[in-house]
């Protein structure tokens, strides 16, 4: 799966010359249309890592300003030499440049009729003493059974973490995950008093992934996975997002079949990922639950036949004609998955717009998209009575489609299905009229 990327921070080896310039939003554009050019940012205000301008200025040992930002990402990726003068820099070195700041700031004042925003006071970042004390509260309203302190402490951990990359990193070095989870099964069960409690933690339990052992065990623990599907069924929609964000990150970082096992047992559970996908509350929850589902049908064919009889297939296909590439990527290669069993392939057959889908997939999303595409309908071309899907597909353009992909190179499993596919349609061509294109408009869908 597609999984989101850092933004890689660029390092300079020297104070360079030019100067970046500061743009304007939209909307200062508007009201500053009289402005001939960009407001050009002051070479000392500038970030010699980032080549931005400076929010949170903090000086080194080296006599060097950097963006706070900025140096500490350089300094997490296990440098540890100044990026300018190369002498060696900790992190406990930096010092806030209060003075710099302050230029900054008055500087975006006497500037903001061209569009410059002021740059924001920043806040102290979280010390190794405040991240253990914001950890050990979790972790002791917990042990209490103080259902709403465990809650509250947990959204203080959450907003501490989202306040910079530092204070998450200080936090998940004291433990935070592993504290998170572990409340979560403390209070796992808890269904009325104990709801908005379950989401706050599984809400600050989002930022500090990846979790480790320890954290996983507890929720893959049977009480916490009942309680996963219950909030993913019936909690308010942050914390039903939370939770299915929660059991992806779990699904995906399991290295043996024991986890997914004890997921896939969990009463309920392919209900409430059907139900997701079914009423979306979110474009991160329907992601997440796609995962989830390709994770399972991925380890076991009683998950994929499971996933069948609560119609997700037609779901799958439903979603997937509007779908953007990331759901499109996660849709598809859970219906390969689905379509692994026999009921799995009876529900696409009987799907109008199964076979018309796939073939569109092919080379509109990525490479991963076209992959399981290619497998999908391989799969429905090759079963049992499929005459008709093959008719299909070569009424919508596949052979095309499939021809060039061989032509512009795929490796593989997919260029062994692909050529096994060319072969399966090859001998019906001339009975069937075939298509470059599908109006997917004028299909009658089945609901």
């Amino acid at each position: 799966m597609v999984l989101p990327m850092s933004r890689a921070a660029r390092a300079a080896s020297r104070l360079v010359p030019e100067i970046p310039m500061l743009r304007r939003s939209s909307k200062q554009q508007a009201s500053a249309a009289a402005a001939e050019e960009e407001v050009a940012v002051p070479a000392h205000f500038v970030c010699p890592i980032s080549l931005d301008l400076m929010r949170d200025p903090v000086t080194a040992p080296t006599g060097i300003t950097y963006d706070r930002e900025s140096v500490e990402g350089w300094l997490a990726r296990g440098n540890a030499r100044c990026p300018v003068t190369g002498r060696p820099l900790r992190l406990a070195d930096l010092v806030p440049n209060h003075a710099t700041r302050r230029m900054i700031q008055d500087w975006c004042v006497a500037n903001r009729a061209s569009g410059v925003e002021r740059v924001p006071t920043p806040k102290v970042p979280l010390g190794d003493a405040d991240a253990a004390d914001a950890v050990a509260s979790v972790s002791a309203a917990a042990r209490r059974g103080d259902v709403a302190a465990c809650g509250a402490a947990a959204a203080r951990a959450r907003a501490l973490g989202k306040e910079s990359d530092r204070n998450r990193r200080c936090l998940a070095a004291a433990g935070a995950a592993r504290a998170l989870a572990t409340a979560f099964a403390r209070l796992a069960g808890e269904r009325v008093e104990g709801a908005c409690a379950l989401g706050d933690v599984l809400a600050a339990l989002t930022v500090f992934f990846p979790l480790d052992d320890e954290a996983r065990r507890c929720i893959a623990s049977p009480a916490s996975l009942k309680s996963l599907v219950s909030v993913m069924s019936h909690g308010e929609l942050p914390a039903r997002a939370s939770a299915a964000v929660v059991l992806r990150e779990l699904a995906s970082s399991s290295a043996d079949g024991h986890t997914l096992e004890a997921v896939l047992r969990t009463p309920g559970m392919c209900y409430a990922l059907v139900g997701l996908v079914r009423n979306p509350i979110s474009t991160p929850a329907t992601k997440a639950a796609l995962v989830t589902a390709y994770y399972l049908v991925a380890a076991s064919d009683r998950a994929a036949a499971r996933f069948a009889e609560l119609g997700a297939v037609a779901l799958l296909v439903e979603a997937l004609v509007d779908a953007d590439k990331g759901t499109s990527e996660k849709a598809l290669a859970a219906l390969d998955g689905v379509l692994c069993t026999d009921a799995g392939l009876a529900a696409a057959r009987a799907h109008a717009l199964a076979v018309p889908v796939l073939v569109k997939k092919m080379f509109r999303v990525s490479d991963m998209a076209t992959d399981f595409a290619v497998s999908a309908l391989w799969r429905l071309c090759r079963a049992g009575d499929a005459a008709a899907c093959r008719a299909e597909a070569l009424r919508v353009g596949a052979f095309q489609k499939l021809l060039l992909l061989l032509q512009v190179g795929c490796g593989g499993v997919t260029k062994e299905r692909a050529s096994e596919l060319l072969k399966m349609l090859n001998g019906s061509r001339g009975s069937v009229e075939c298509i470059e294109t599908v109006d997917f408009k004028g299909l009658k869908r089945p609901f």
